[in-house]
């Protein structure tokens, strides 16, 4: 199995009624970076780019509620609207009066590009990896949307299980072939448990519920458009969720709303980009930030950053 080259350390916060899980790399008083995961994946997806970035920043990462080591909320669904106001706290805990940089992938990307336009003065730089919006739902389709949502929570949602952490990481390389096998049965070990003789993903089954609250797209631009940090924007070559964004006719209108973007590119790379080519991305990840410089800050308020 994978062995880090810099093994995290975790702490825990009762954040919005919830205990959540953080993992962390770094010195204390470095630049602080806070990283976001995706959906149906945890905080331990950033380990392989912390093992390269740990010795520049701070990271610190947390599992959304419901994912990894977080508390689940107890609710039949999950809805963007925790997510962000969990992001605000995050925010207002680690950097409570400095901007702070944000590196997020795919739901993590996306709640980092929501969360610059609503706290504009709260961010300094955002990294977004994958997070590349959705689909606009039409209203026409919103009556439909709500009797699924409403069909989902009366019959419950179950997450499928696995013989051992191994079995769950061959179901990862199936779905994610790129990625080397060591760091697969990682991951399957950090994001699983045993439970009744079989190996269960530490997530909240609700995770599979629909979201009731339909992606309008003019409300997600308007935030966009209110993003005063520069944003550097990161798509991976193969990823099938980049082809699906890159079909829909108003995909480079939608980037447009963006004052300040910076694109790349990560070649032979799917979604899981920073899992697959993370020496690719920690390199841009570095090189984009290192053009602002950390404030000297002391307390609660260490690792802040000034934008340019």
């Amino acid at each position: 199995m994978y062995e880090p080259l810099a093994p995290s350390r975790s702490e825990y916060l009762q954040i919005r009624g919830l205990r959540h899980h953080f993992r962390c790399w770094g010195e204390r008083d470095a630049p602080l970076l806070l990283a976001l995961h995706g959906w149906m994946d945890s905080s331990a997806s950033f380990q392989f780019i912390a093992d390269r970035l740990a010795g520049r920043y701070r990271i610190v990462a947390p599992d959304w509620r419901g994912f990894g080591k977080t508390a689940w909320s107890g609710g039949d669904s999950y809805e963007v609207g925790e997510y962000l106001g969990d992001l605000d706290a995050f925010c207002r805990h680690f950097s409570p009066s400095s901007p702070l940089l944000l590196l997020g992938h795919s739901m993590g990307g996306n709640m980092s590009m929501l969360y610059a336009g609503v706290r504009p003065e709260r961010v300094a730089a955002v990294v977004n990896l994958e997070g590349l919006g959705l689909p606009a739902v039409a209203a026409q389709a919103v009556p439909a949307r709500l009797r699924q949502w409403l069909d989902q929570i009366a019959a419950g949602a179950r997450l499928g299980d696995y013989d051992d952490a191994a079995a769950y990481a061959q179901r990862m390389l199936r779905d994610n072939p790129r990625l080397d096998p060591d760091r697969a049965l990682f991951l399957a070990s950090e994001n699983g448990h045993e439970a009744g003789g079989r190996w269960r993903l530490r997530a909240d089954p609700a995770h599979k519920i629909v979201n009731r609250v339909a992606y309008r797209i003019e409300e997600v631009l308007a935030c966009w458009r209110a993003i005063a940090a520069p944003v550097l924007w990161v798509e991976a070559a193969e990823s099938a969720q980049r082809a699906r964004m890159h079909a829909l006719p108003d995909y480079a209108g939608r980037l447009a709303c963006v004052a300040s973007m910076q694109r790349a590119e990560v070649a032979d790379a799917g979604h899981m980009l920073h899992q697959e080519r993370p020496a690719e991305v920690a390199d841009l990840v570095s090189g984009f930030l290192e053009r602002f410089a950390p404030v000297p800050a002391a307390g609660p308020t260490m690792g802040a950053w000034t934008p340019p």
